[in-house]
């Protein structure tokens, strides 16, 4: 995607181009960036659970691997406010304040890096021990969440860095330096691991070696461009008012991330309670349907980013066209991967294992949730779309209380009167319908965007 130069004599897609061809443009390098991380992720516990053994491999996957999804999970949220910030001022074509931001927002993830090290560092055992972290596991655990913690940094910059790429219009960038960190984290895994012998503090350091270099790449790229978004380190501060409206909008979708994490876990506990099958066979159906999310999350990712420029550019009517074009598109993709899914499950779950039993409720599972997937698309879509425009408080209250709340009662009190897989399924359909009509009430009643549909371009 091209961008803007400082003369402003390129023409800026994503205010100026065709809407439903530059979201598919901007739709496709996220979405295949996460689907590569997928795979990385795969391939990346195959090596450490067949070159180390099972204890690693939970050491990796398990408590350490759920504290750092919370804890990456609630930063990038929080630096969604940055982009946001960056997509308004640069569809308005003030680079000022793109300036402005782009500095700030770096600087704070720098310090916000190197503030999580230390904590991370000193707090992981206390951390692992609250998730009550079987003893078998705990020492590797601690190497392995002490090493990342050590490279937080890396991942906080190359995390926000790309996020101000996208909020310009650019997601092909971030996605092939996304390739290049999967491709050299798998690369330094084998050889820190096989033939250096190095185990999880070998794994966490291919982790934090490959992040690192992502985030070189991102700064380089932001420190060479002519583009309202260069970086220039010299120039690197923190503006108060940027960091007050940046708060404004990315701390309720850093909560957020964390509500989404905690329901999590306790959905991950009545699962528990089911049996070794069910476990195995939940855990092999979200690998499966993590196309689905990967697919919302980019939808997601560009109505936040198509709403936000036209709407700091004025360009009102566009606003409009960029939100229905989003919900039109992932509705189409939500339908098109619901059916694919419905159709050749019975042949992906043998590909994970051979257990009849477990690929049987695993097809089971797959083919009662498939059927709701589009319902889910207005919770992605929505919120992206009030996210562009800086409305983010309310949304994160309707998630918290109609999706992370609700399957939390719902899990607790209501699983155990009924004690089977589709009672705990069921909890999904239920907080997708109940956060859809949420939304849309919230979105035609009292939102900031209703406000701004109702406006003409400022032209």
């Amino acid at each position: 995607m091209k961008m803007r130069s400082e003369s402003n004599s390129i023409v800026n897609p994503v205010t100026e181009g065709n809407i439903k061809k530059e979201v598919l443009l901007f739709f496709f390098p996220i979405f295949f960036g996460s689907l590569f991380q997928q795979v990385y992720n795969a391939a990346d516990a195959m090596i450490v659970g067949r070159f180390l053994g099972k204890e690693a491999l939970s050491a990796v996957g398990g408590s350490a691997g759920m504290i750092i999804l919370l804890v990456v999970g609630f930063f990038v949220g929080l630096s969604s406010g940055a982009s946001v910030l960056v997509s308004q001022y640069y569809g308005a074509k003030n680079e000022e304040r793109v300036s402005a931001s782009v500095h700030t927002v770096m600087m704070f993830g720098l310090l916000c890096g190197i503030l999580i090290t230390f904590a991370g560092i000193v707090l992981t055992p206390a951390m692992l021990r609250l998730l009550d972290t079987p003893a078998d596991t705990m020492e590797m655990s601690v190497i392995y969440l002490r090493v990342y913690f050590a490279g937080m940094t890396g991942n906080l910059l190359y995390n926000i860095g790309s996020g101000v790429l996208r909020a310009a219009g650019d997601s092909r960038r971030p996605f092939l330096f996304l390739v290049v960190c999967c491709v050299l984290n798998i690369v330094l895994d084998l050889i820190f691991i096989i033939p250096m012998g190095m185990g999880v503090f070998g794994a966490a350091l291919a982790t934090i070696l490959s992040q690192a270099v992502s985030a070189v790449l991102v700064i380089i790229i932001m420190c060479r461009t002519e583009d309202s978004y260069r970086l220039r380190p010299a120039e690197a501060g923190i503006d108060p008012g940027i960091i007050e409206k940046m708060m404004k909008i990315g701390l309720p979708a850093g909560l957020q991330s964390v509500m989404y994490g905690v329901s999590n876990l306790i959905i991950q506990a009545g699962v528990n309670g089911l049996g070794t099958d069910h476990v195995a066979a939940w855990a092999t159906y979200y690998k499966i349907d993590g196309l689905f999310w990967m697919a919302m999350y980019a939808y997601g990712i560009a109505a936040s980013t198509f709403v936000g420029q036209n709407y700091g550019a004025g360009h009102i009517e566009r606003v409009k066209k960029s939100f229905i074009t989003c919900m039109v598109q992932a509705a189409a993709a939500a339908v098109l991967i619901s059916a694919v899914i419905y159709s050749i499950s019975p042949w992906l779950f043998p590909l994970f294992t051979t257990d009849p039993g477990v690929n049987k409720i695993g097809v089971d599972m797959m083919r009662y949730l498939t059927r709701f997937y589009v319902l889910y698309v207005s919770v992605e879509i929505i919120p992206g779309a009030l996210r562009g425009v800086g409305d983010t408080l309310i949304p994160m209250f309707i998630s918290g209380a109609w999706i992370c709340l609700l399957r939390s009662i719902w899990i607790i009190f209501v699983m155990p009167l009924k004690k089977d897989m589709y009672t705990m399924m069921f909890s999904y359909p239920l907080s997708w319908s109940i956060c859809t009509a949420a939304f849309f009430i919230y979105l035609f009643r009292y939102s900031s965007l209703k406000e701004v549909l109702r406006k003409k371009d400022r032209v």
